[in-house]
């Protein structure tokens, strides 16, 4: 199993975009799942995450203007951003820490990333 992510693209300063996670076939449970980003030569940047129980954390450049959400049955995650800034540029990943099967342990999964353009 794996994360598939969709809804990257380009948009103007300002504009939204809405990207979404979902593994690749379904899934026993998920604990803390959530999105970095990451702009080549730069360090992986954590923009939000949410817990099991609905904890949403958000990094400081995003607050605010982005927001998570998950779906509880289909353990899938989304990002909703607006406002979009050209410093928003990059790649984002999304994370879920996952389990497949109720006998299987724990794995923290990644996605491929999608690439997410704001043009100024």
């Amino acid at each position: 199993v794996h994360l598939q992510e969709s809804g990257g693209g380009l948009v103007e300063t300002g504009g939204s975009l809405r990207l979404s996670c979902a593994p690749s076939k379904s899934v026993f449970g998920a604990n803390d799942m959530g999105w970095y980003r990451q702009v080549p030569g730069h360090t992986r940047e954590l923009v939000a995450s949410i817990t099991k129980d609905g904890d949403a954390k958000y990094g400081d450049s995003v607050k605010g203007r982005f927001t998570i959400s998950r779906d509880y049955f289909k353990h899938t995650v989304a990002l909703q951003m607006n406002s979009l800034q050209p410093e928003d540029t990059a790649i984002y990943y999304c994370y879920g820490d996952v389990i497949e099967h109720q006998w299987t342990g724990w794995d923290v999964l990644w996605g491929q990333g999608t690439q997410v353009t704001v043009s100024s």
